[in-house]
């Protein structure tokens, strides 16, 4: 068949290209800090900060917008 003849074409050319290719070594980072990690920590939370900017209604209740996403 035409293309199994097409693809032991590719595949030949395709190994000689990789036949070409030099050998290197490992490559390593230049510095040791690879995959750092930092404790956990959080920061102390205001709520009066938070809801200063916040819509309230007349009793004082938040107002937000219903999400998008809910189901009706």
């Amino acid at each position: 068949m035409k293309i199994e003849k097409d693809a032991e074409e590719i595949l030949k050319k395709f190994s000689n290209a990789l036949e070409n290719i030099p050998e290197l070594e490992e490559t390593h980072y230049i510095v040791d800090n690879v995959n750092l990690t930092r404790p956990d920590s959080g920061e102390p939370k205001n709520p009066e900060k938070i809801l200063r900017n916040a819509d309230v209604d007349e009793d004082g209740n938040i107002i937000a917008e219903k999400g998008k996403w809910v189901n009706k």
